[in-house]
């Protein structure tokens, strides 16, 4: 008899699409997953990630979650970016950013570095979108930081106030 686990790759029969969020399956007897709209991801079992055929693009999965790993200080930085656009839209404000160690070469460079007023000892803190920056801890101590990318620190912030409301005060 056939082990049926053998004939998908090492995501097994389905997956999530790591673009669109769709449920894409696995071609048997293969490495392979197919999006309609995004085409083929390979699944390296070595490795545990998923390649982007057409793009190059890495991905690699914790807790059912695709993360992009990136090889651009650009990509890592509109990601960060687009998740503060979310925060905002949902009522809240970060605080703080912490990226995780593997970047630390790649985005250093592109960080904000502020210099001390005179007499003040406080080091230069590097920050990104004004937000101070932090980098994780060692995979080792915690293995979710070899996947995922970042994480923001929130808290609730002042509600969206338009102009013409003014008007009413």
């Amino acid at each position: 008899m056939t082990n049926l686990g053998l004939q998908y790759p090492i995501f097994g029969p389905e997956i999530q699409c790591p673009h669109c969020r769709q449920t894409i399956p696995a071609l048997t007897l293969t490495d392979t997953y197919l999006c309609q709209r995004h085409g083929a991801f390979e699944s390296d079992p070595k490795t545990g990630e998923l390649v982007h055929l057409q793009s190059g693009r890495h991905w690699r999965r914790w807790e059912n979650e695709w993360y992009r790993q990136h090889t651009h200080p650009d990509g890592i930085r509109f990601e960060i970016h687009e998740a503060l656009d979310r925060l905002y839209t949902q009522g809240y404000r970060a605080t703080r950013v912490i990226i995780a160690r593997r970047y630390q070469d790649l985005v250093s460079t592109y960080l904000e570095r502020s210099t001390p007023w005179r007499g003040q000892s406080d080091t230069q803190r590097p920050r990104l979108y004004g937000l101070p920056v932090e980098f994780s801890p060692d995979p080792k101590d915690d293995p979710c930081w070899d996947v995922i990318n970042f994480d923001l620190d929130k808290e609730p912030g002042a509600p969206v106030q338009y102009p013409y409301f003014r008007l009413f005060e």
